[in-house]
Formats: C-alpha cells, sequence, structure tokens
C-alpha cells in the first residue's frame, strides 16, 4: 500500500538529516563556570555578608526569652500546635496576620527602595543562592583548588583521585546543605529538644522530609546549578528593570577611558589606546560567566568581583584604578560631556520609595506598641433569630469569644449598650438574667461562652436595634467592644 509524505514531514526529514549530519543539537550544553578567587574590598564585604547571614540563620533558634512559667523560652518560634508566632518580645496569634503582611509589605518596598540606588545589590550580596553558591565554591576550591585545577581536574580521564576529590566534595556539599534544612527545622519546635530528637530518631516525620527536602534543594541548587538558577529560575532580574532608572548605580565598565583595548606589555606608552589591556580577569572572576565590558546583562548579578579583580590589574600595571566601578547610565553621560559625576541618590523615585517604607514602618509600630491585650469576637445567633418569651420579653442568644493575649487569669465583666432594659445572662451561670455577668479567662487563651440577651418588648421599636458589647478589665479597667445588632418581631 503506498503512502505519499507530506511536505511538512519532509521539511522534518530534513532538519533531521542536517543535525545528523553537523552533528549538532539545537540546544546549546551547559559550559561550567569556574570562576576565579579575587581579593579586594568587595569580596571583603562579601565574606562579611556571607558570615553575617549565615550567622543569624544557623544561630537564631538557639537564642532564649524568658516569657514567663508555661511559655516557650525560645526567642524565635512559629509554633503551629499552638498557632502562635513568638519574635523576642512580641506574641502573634493567628487573628494578628496583618503584622505578617505588614512585614512583607515592608520587605518588597524596601527591596525596591536598594534595587532603585544600587540596582541588584540584593542579589550580588544577600541573596540565599548567592550566599550558599559562595559557600559551596568555598569547599570546591578547598578540595580542587582554584580556577586552573577544575578546569584541568573537568579535563583530565576518570582516576581514582578524580573520584576521590568529587567524593569528598559532594559530601562536604550534602553536609552543608543538611545543615540548612536541619536550621529550618529548629524555627518551627524547640531548637535543644529537637536536635536530640532528630539523632536518636524521635523526631516526628514531618522534622526528617523537610530536612531531606531542603537538603535536596541546597545541594542541587546552590552546588550544581548555580548560576542558571539566576538566569532562568528567578522572576527578579525581569523584574528589577522596573525598580531602576538612569540614575540607579550598577557595576559598569568605562568603555570611554577603557577603549580601545590591546594587551600591554611594560614599558610602552599609552597615546592612543584605553587603559583596558584585555587580559580577561574581569571574565574569569565571575561567578556569572559573563563580560561586563559588553554592557548591562541580564545575568550581572553586581556581585563588584569584576571591580576586584580590574583593580588588582590596574594597580599592577600603574593606571588608575575604577575602569570598572559602580557607576549610572546618566552619570557616564555626564561625565563623557564635562558636567561632573556626581551621583543622585535622591530623586522622585526614592523619596517615593523610601516614603513608603517609613509609613508602612510607623503603621506597624504603632500597632504593636497600641496592640490590646484583649480581643472579642461575638457571633449573633440565626437560628432562631430570637425568642419570645412568656412574659412577652424578647431574647437573642450570642457567642461571645474572649482573648486573653497575657499569661494571667483574668476576670472581666459583660455590659451592652444601646437599647434599654437590656439584661445579660451566661449560660451556665446562677443567674443567667444578670444585668453584668462576669466571666473568667486563663491566661494565654480563647475562651467561648454562651451570652443571652433578654429585652422587655416595650423596649423594641423596630426589628433591629444596634448594641454595643463591653468586656471590662475589673482589675486594670481596660475594655474592649464589639458592635452586634438584637433582632426582635417586626
Amino acid at each position: 500500500m503506498d503512502q505519499k509524505a507530506t511536505a511538512s514531514d519532509v521539511e522534518r526529514f530534513d532538519v533531521e538529516a542536517v543535525n545528523k549530519k553537523e552533528n549538532r543539537s539545537l540546544y546549546k550544553a551547559r559550559e561550567r563556570i569556574h570562576p576565579k578567587r579575587v581579593e579586594g574590598m568587595f569580596r571583603r564585604f562579601k565574606w562579611l555578608i556571607m558570615a553575617g547571614t549565615l550567622g543569624i540563620y544557623y544561630i537564631t533558634p538557639w537564642l532564649r526569652w524568658d516569657r514567663g512559667p508555661g511559655a516557650p523560652d525560645q526567642a524565635v518560634l512559629i509554633d503551629f500546635p499552638a498557632r502562635r508566632f513568638y519574635f523576642f518580645f512580641i506574641e502573634i496569634w493567628p487573628q494578628e496576620i496583618y503584622y505578617l503582611a505588614g512585614l512583607l509589605i515592608m520587605a518588597g518596598i524596601g527591596l525596591f527602595l536598594v534595587t532603585s540606588v544600587v540596582g541588584r545589590a540584593w542579589c550580588g550580596y544577600s541573596c540565599p543562592q548567592t550566599v550558599w553558591t559562595d559557600l559551596f565554591l568555598v569547599i570546591e576550591r578547598w578540595v580542587e583548588g582554584d580556577r586552573s585545577a577544575r578546569i584541568r581536574l573537568d579535563d583530565s580521564p576518570r582516576s581514582f583521585g578524580k573520584i576521590g576529590k568529587r567524593v569528598v566534595k559532594y559530601f562536604l556539599w550534602l553536609l552543608a546543605a543538611m545543615g540548612t534544612g536541619g536550621a529550618w527545622v529548629f524555627y518551627y519546635a524547640d531548637a535543644p529538644t529537637l536536635f536530640v530528637q532528630l539523632f536518636t530518631l524521635e523526631a516526628p516525620a514531618v522534622a526528617y522530609i523537610t530536612v531531606a527536602v531542603l537538603t535536596f534543594t541546597t545541594f542541587a541548587l546552590g552546588g550544581l546549578m548555580r548560576e542558571q538558577v539566576c538566569t532562568y529560575m528567578c522572576p527578579w532580574p525581569r523584574i528589577q528593570s522596573a525598580m531602576m532608572d538612569e540614575e540607579s548605580l550598577t557595576v559598569t565598565y568605562h568603555g570611554d577611558r577603557g577603549e580601545p583595548r590591546a594587551p600591554y606589555r611594560k614599558g610602552e606608552t599609552w597615546e592612543g589606546r584605553g587603559d583596558c589591556i584585555d587580559c580577561n580577569a574581569c571574565v574569569v572572576c565571575c561567578p556569572m560567566g559573563i563580560d561586563i565590558r559588553d554592557g548591562q546583562q541580564l545575568e550581572c548579578i553586581t556581585c563588584a568581583l569584576c571591580i576586584d579583580a580590574c583593580d588588582d590589574v590596574m594597580g599592577r600595571i600603574g593606571r588608575p584604578r575604577g575602569l570598572i566601578d559602580y557607576d549610572s547610565l546618566a552619570n557616564a553621560e555626564r561625565r563623557a560631556t564635562g558636567d561632573g559625576g556626581a551621583i543622585r541618590f535622591i530623586r522622585v523615585r526614592t523619596i517615593l520609595y523610601a516614603g513608603i517604607w517609613a509609613l508602612a514602618g510607623v503603621v506597624m509600630l504603632a500597632a504593636i506598641f497600641n496592640r490590646s491585650e484583649t480581643d472579642i469576637n461575638v457571633l449573633r445567633d440565626r437560628n432562631p433569630l430570637f425568642t419570645l418569651l412568656k412574659d412577652g420579653s424578647i431574647r437573642n442568644g450570642f457567642t461571645f469569644k474572649v482573648l486573653n493575649k497575657i499569661r494571667r487569669q483574668r476576670t472581666f465583666s459583660i455590659s451592652a449598650k444601646g437599647l434599654d432594659g437590656l439584661s445579660l445572662g451566661i449560660v451556665g451561670s446562677e443567674n443567667v438574667a444578670e444585668t453584668t455577668p462576669y466571666v473568667t479567662v486563663k491566661p494565654d487563651r480563647v475562651q467561648s461562652f454562651r451570652l443571652l440577651a433578654t429585652s422587655p418588648r416595650g423596649s423594641l421599636t423596630s426589628d433591629s436595634h444596634d448594641i454595643e458589647f463591653i468586656l471590662t478589665d475589673i482589675n486594670t479597667g481596660g475594655t474592649a467592644t464589639y458592635d452586634s445588632v438584637f433582632r426582635g418581631p417586626e
């Protein structure tokens, strides 16, 4: 049976034939990047940031904070069973999740502000991907050597020495990655207790699963994928352009000074040429594998290591430092026209971001320092809406929830206003028709009470009356209020 090939089949076969003939792939294979270690001001600053961020991450769960008897003494703790978040002297309840929203808003606006001023400084210095990649590179250099040694090891045939170095490197990477997950789970339980449980195999299964997942992701992202995470997985390089303008600082190659570039021999004149000697020192030290002399690029995380590398070369050949430096596009244009070289940090964008960030911070502080020690929530019965008693009075039922945020038992009185002759009573008390009933709430607890409100028939002028419940601490006089509705017949 004859079959006729379609035009698309012919084209597909032609493409496959060409690819097989030229032995090429439609996708470029990854070229491993082996950044060379450099020394300088920015490299030292990165060491400081790495030590600080890792120190905060690993040490914080072990800090103690005395909150009194019966309360956890871990300074920072996310306690899911008790539904609390403890941060030193602050205790956040589930009803106060808006504090978390405020912190996220401040973090986002703060990141916008930093980006508008100094570009991708977060990516270059503080991003967890950058920090852990730096840590893994330290381990890799310690085991396999610096750039040239690692390249030779990659190109060498398989041997016991090569396999041994790789096994040692991966083992140390695994320990560092396990430390990542191990530290994370300590934020969700008492750190000393959980530490012992992890090694005695008595910890909850979720703890081992969390450690395993974070170990795998840290090992893969920080050790194996590295720059690919920043280039292909992270959305921030594509978003940050909206936060930057021509005045934002970024790592810049000063082409007006460096071009035309050419190799340099000692004793040669600098007339008619630029300061760049085309040594590629800025390229071999770049953890992203780019050439900063090609201009601003998506892959650049502004880690500034190329500045240290170039400054070192400029010092050795007797030329001024700063051929590669932090600069803005607008400042480069002003410098080219002789119009000074001042960096303009204060502008509309930065003022706007700083103002929003400061406003959010003030609101957060005001909310924290003025937060109430008591919270109430009142739910009115909907079935039935009201009950007609035999004496003609009208009764409504309410579920009264009292949140006592302090670690002391408290007694409250409950009253209401907005309707004349209204009497209140707590179901289960000796008298359920009191004028001002009392309730006792245990320390640091939410307790519910069944509240009955009764009004004489003559007090009702419509089927709905707005009322306000008032909860008063009988010892301190502090109050909390809640608006509700009393329903009656039409």
